[in-house]
């Protein structure tokens, strides 16, 4: 069964600065932009940064697997080798709030995962599973 893309609106403090981070960066094409807000086609699912400086702040954080876990987070679940390629895209070019590493080790669910901020301070994260049926496993 195809997965439904998703939509995701969020709040960004400079848009040129968003432009260059999810279009430059992350490689995500840019789709309809106003003035205020700008969409973005994140791996087929649809980001939309809105101008809202007031609304940006830091996430509080969760202990997972060692590490504090921004509560406040969206991502992707890439295909192994993509997260891989990201990775090395994102090193040196970003400051990683858990770098990247491979969690639950043995376990059910076991997945390599990277945290790091937009510009604007919104927390992604971004996994992959050798088996993507660990994906719910419990």
């Amino acid at each position: 069964m195809p997965v439904a893309p998703f939509h995701l609106a969020f709040p960004v403090d400079d848009l040129a600065a968003a432009r260059a981070f999810y279009g430059d960066l992350l490689g995500c094409p840019e789709g309809r932009s106003s003035p205020d807000w700008i969409d973005f086609d994140f791996h087929g699912h649809q980001i939309v940064t809105h101008l809202a400086p007031e609304e940006c702040r830091a996430a509080t954080t969760n202990a997972v697997d060692g590490h504090g876990v921004p509560v406040r987070h969206f991502g992707l679940v890439l295909p192994m080798e993509d997260w891989e390629a990201m990775a090395q895209r994102l090193e040196g070019k970003v400051e990683f709030l858990i770098a990247p590493y491979v969690r639950f080790k043995g376990q059910p669910g076991e997945q390599a995962t990277m945290f790091f901020h937009d510009p604007a301070g919104n927390a992604i994260e971004l996994k992959a599973f050798a088996d993507i049926g660990q994906l719910f496993a419990k």
